[in-house]
C-alpha cells in the first residue's frame, strides 16, 4: 500500500513538473515570438525621451535657470530673524543686600536684521548678465543635443535598413551563384566544360557565402548600436520598418560651398550657444574686476530681550530729609520684550579691499583665461563648420553623380530589356507591330 501511494505521488510529481516545463516553454516561445514594431518616427521619439546626453543637457538648463534666480536675488535685501532662550545659574552681587547670592536668570531674546548692497563694483549687474548669457547658451546647447539625437538615431536606423537590403542582395547573389554552380557541375560531369570552371564557380559561391555572413554580422552590430541609442531592452526582438520613400522627390541640385557655410554659421545652435558663452565669460571678467572697487551696504536691525530678574526703581515715598525713597519692582514680559528691551540700529558700511593676498588678481586672471578659451572654442567650431560643409558637399556631389549615373543605367537597362524581349519574339516568330515601352 505504501509503495502504491509512493508511486502515485511520484507520478503526480512528474506530471506537475511536466506541466510546469510545458508552461514555461510556451511562455518563452510566446515571449520570443513577440516582436515590437518600431518606425523611424517611433525611434526618434524614444531617443528624445531616453537619451542620457539629452537628459543631462536638460538638467544643465535647469541649473542655469536656478543660477539666474540666484543672481537676481543679489539685488534684493536679505532678512534674518534670530532668537534664543537661555538660563544662567550662579553667584551674583545683589546691590539691595550688598552681598553675593545664588541667582537663576532666564533670558529671552530676539533679533530681526537686514541689509542691502548699494554698490559692489557692478558685480551684481555683471553676474546677472553672465547668468542670463549662460542660460541662453544652455538653451542652444540643449537644442543642439536634441538635433544630434535625431541625427544619430536616423543615421543608425537607416544603416540598419541598408544592412537588411545588402543582406537580401548578398543572399540573391549567393542563390544565383549556387544555381550557376549546379549547372556548371552538371556540364563538367558530361564533359561539356573543363573542371577548372567548376573550381572557379565554387570559389565564387564561397565568396558569396562569406559576403552573406559579413552582412549579417554588420546588421547585428548596427542593430545593437541602434538599441543602445534608443535605450530599450536589448533582449527583445524588434522589427524596424522601412519608411515609404515613394513620394520622395529625388533630383540632383547644385550647391554653393560659401552659401552652405554662411547658412550653417547663421543657423547652428552650437555656434550661437558658444557666442553666448563668450558673452558670459566677458561679464564674469567684468565682475571679477569689480572686486577691486569698494562695497557700500546699508544695514538695519531691531532687537529685544527679556530677563526674569530685571528690576526697575520705583518711588514709594520720601524720607525725613525730603529725598525720594526707591524700591525695585519686577517688570513684566510684555513691558520688557515689546517696550523697554527694544533696540533699533541702522548703519551705512563701506568696505574697501586694500590687500586680499592676490585673490582678486588670481580670480581676474582665471576669468580672462576662461574668456580666451571660449573664444578659441568658437574658432574651432567655425573651422569644423567649414570642414563639415566641405566634406558633406563633396559627398553630396558624388551622390548626385551616382544618382545621375544610376538613372542613366536604369534607362539603358530598361531599353536593353525591351530589346531582348523583342529579339526573343523575333527568333520565336512571335513579334508583332505592338511595341510598348
Amino acid at each position: 500500500m505504501n509503495y502504491f501511494i509512493h508511486s502515485l505521488r511520484t507520478v503526480s510529481m512528474r506530471k506537475l513538473i511536466l506541466v510546469l516545463c510545458l508552461s514555461l516553454t510556451t511562455a518563452i516561445s510566446a515571449s520570443a515570438q513577440e516582436v515590437e514594431v518600431i518606425t523611424l518616427e517611433d525611434a526618434i521619439q524614444i531617443a528624445l525621451e531616453k537619451n542620457i546626453t539629452l537628459l543631462q543637457a536638460g538638467n544643465n538648463l535647469q541649473r542655469n535657470d536656478a543660477e539666474v534666480l540666484r543672481a537676481t536675488g543679489d539685488f534684493l535685501p536679505n532678512l534674518n530673524l534670530s532668537g534664543g532662550v537661555s538660563r544662567t545659574v550662579g553667584r551674583q552681587f545683589n546691590q539691595a543686600t550688598i552681598s553675593f547670592q545664588e541667582f537663576t536668570n532666564n533670558t529671552i531674546n530676539a533679533n530681526l536684521s537686514g541689509g542691502v548692497i548699494l554698490f559692489n563694483g557692478l558685480q551684481n549687474i555683471n553676474n546677472l548678465r553672465a547668468a542670463r548669457s549662460s542660460r541662453s547658451s544652455a538653451q542652444d546647447e540643449f537644442q543642439r543635443a536634441r538635433e544630434n539625437v535625431i541625427f544619430s538615431t536616423a543615421s543608425s536606423y537607416l544603416q540598419v535598413l541598408l544592412d537588411k537590403e545588402l543582406i537580401s542582395i548578398a543572399e540573391e547573389n549567393l542563390e544565383a551563384s549556387a544555381r550557376q554552380l549546379e549547372q556548371i557541375t552538371a556540364q563538367v560531369e558530361v564533359g561539356m566544360r573543363p573542371i577548372v570552371d567548376q573550381f572557379n564557380q565554387e570559389a565564387i559561391v564561397a565568396n558569396n557565402e562569406l559576403e552573406v555572413i559579413t552582412r549579417e554580422n554588420s546588421l547585428n552590430l548596427n542593430t545593437t548600436r541602434l538599441i543602445a541609442i534608443l535605450q530599450i531592452d536589448p533582449l527583445k526582438d524588434y522589427d524596424f520598418v522601412v519608411p515609404d520613400v515613394s513620394d520622395y522627390d529625388l533630383k540632383p541640385n547644385v550647391y554653393s560651398l560659401n552659401e552652405l557655410v554662411q547658412t550653417a554659421l547663421a543657423n547652428r545652435s552650437d555656434l550661437s550657444g558658444q557666442e553666448f558663452r563668450i558673452m558670459a565669460a566677458r561679464y564674469a571678467l567684468s565682475s571679477a574686476r569689480g572686486n577691486y572697487l569698494p562695497t557700500i551696504s546699508l544695514n538695519a536691525s531691531i532687537s529685544t530681550r527679556y530677563f526674569d530678574t530685571y528690576r526697575e526703581p520705583e518711588i514709594i515715598g520720601t524720607n525725613q530729609q525730603g529725598q525720594p525713597v526707591f524700591t525695585r519692582v519686577t517688570v513684566g514680559f510684555g513691558d520688557q520684550f515689546f517696550d523697554r528691551g527694544v533696540n533699533r540700529q541702522i548703519g551705512l558700511n563701506l568696505n574697501f579691499p586694500l590687500f586680499t593676498r592676490f585673490q582678486n588678481r588670481t580670480f581676474e586672471q582665471q576669468r580672462r583665461i576662461d574668456l580666451k578659451s571660449a573664444e578659441l572654442q568658437l574658432e574651432s567650431l567655425q573651422s569644423d563648420v567649414f570642414l563639415e560643409g566641405s566634406s558633406t558637399l563633396i559627398e553630396l556631389t558624388q551622390a548626385n553623380s551616382e544618382f545621375v549615373r544610376a538613372a542613366s543605367n536604369r534607362v539603358q537597362t530598361v531599353f536593353r530589356f525591351i530589346f531582348q524581349e523583342k529579339l526573343l519574339d523575333f527568333y520565336l516568330g512571335q513579334i508583332t507591330e505592338d511595341v510598348r515601352l
